[in-house]
């Protein structure tokens, strides 16, 4: 993906947010705090996922 490509998506992806209604916004921003998620990866990112992935290569 070129660099212009990039720009253009992110460029599109927040203009759709912003066109949302603020109610919209806050209901996903709600579901997303309720949503099930790691643990681990909400506190240190992508980084227990590399371990894992290389213990497994290991293996």
């Amino acid at each position: 993906m070129s660099g212009n490509d990039y720009l253009k998506y992110v460029t599109e992806q927040v203009v759709s947010y912003l066109d949302l209604p603020t109610e919209e916004r806050r209901k996903r921003k709600l579901e997303q705090k309720k949503a099930p998620g790691g643990l681990s990866n909400r506190w240190f990112g992508v980084l227990p996922f590399v371990i894992k992935s290389l213990r497994k290569k290991a293996e």
